[in-house]
Parts: C-alpha cells; structure tokens; sequence
C-alpha cells in the first residue's frame, strides 16, 4: 500500500557520503517513506558508479534531492532551520527527543564523521543507544530508525 506523502516533512542530509551502497540504499528509504534527502558534496564516489546504480534501481530521481557545493554552502542555506546532527558523541538518545515536521537529520561520513566545526555549529545532538559498547550501525540502518521515529512522531506516516 502506498500513501500519498506531503512535501512537507523531515530531511535526511549526508555529510560527503563515500559508500555508494549506502547512500543508493539511503536514496531508496526516502524515496519508499517521503523524505527530502540532500546531499553535502563532495561524495567520495561518482552517482554512474556500478555499485551505486546495482542498489538504487530506478529509485533514482536527482530532482528529488538536493545537492549542496561544500558544507559552507549547506549551512547558509539552512539559516534558522532546525539541524540535527546524529552522532555517537552524543549523549541524548533519539527516542528522547521531539522532532519536528520540517527538521534537517544530518549524517556524518561513513568513514570519518562530521568535522569537529559542525559539532560545535549544531544544538542538538543525538544518538542512537547500542549494547555492549558497539561503535556504530551501519549508516542506511541508521537512517532508517530515525526516519521512521520521525515520521511517527510528527505524524507524516
């Protein structure tokens, strides 16, 4: 069953993604759920890369996301926008905070994260709780999680 998703409602935003899978994987969860994804540039592969395409099939639309030059060029145009940096240097979980409609969800590069500049730039941090101390989910898994909290919490799904 479909569902006819406003164009109103929570962006994904990838900091120079580098693996192409998962950002092609990234492209099909928004596309399926309604959200807006944009993407900070550079990406550490080509958009015709073969294993790129193999996951994206024809979820593919470029007039669907957003790409932005540098990070510089991001946070100009997000003035007084609601950015949410997800990062396992937070200290508050996702599932105590309230999003909202409009908020950007920003991803760090797989390899590396965020700058320590946009750490500094961003309030409101948060994280997804793990057992056992495990360094991270994988970034398309991540998305998803907090994607759909999102859209359950403002409603959108």
């Amino acid at each position: 069953m479909t569902q006819n998703l406003t164009n109103h409602g929570p962006k994904i935003a990838l900091f120079e993604p580098d693996i192409p899978q998962n950002t092609a994987a990234i492209i099909r969860t928004c596309a399926c759920l309604g959200a807006k994804l944009e993407i900070i540039e550079p990406c550490g592969f080509l958009l015709s890369d073969k294993r790129f395409k193999r996951v994206v099939l024809d979820y593919m639309d470029e007039k669907e996301i957003k790409f932005y030059k540098s990070l510089d060029h991001f946070f100009k145009c997000k003035d007084n926008q609601r950015i949410i940096l997800m990062t396992t240097k937070a200290s508050v979980s996702y599932t105590k905070f309230r999003f909202n409609k409009n908020d950007t969800i920003l991803f760090g590069r797989e390899s590396a994260g965020v700058p320590e500049k946009v750490h500094k730039l961003i309030k409101d941090k948060l994280k997804i709780p793990m057992k056992n101390n495990k360094r991270s989910l994988n970034i398309a898994s991540s998305v998803a999680i907090i994607l759909a909290e999102s859209l359950k919490q403002t409603k959108l799904i």
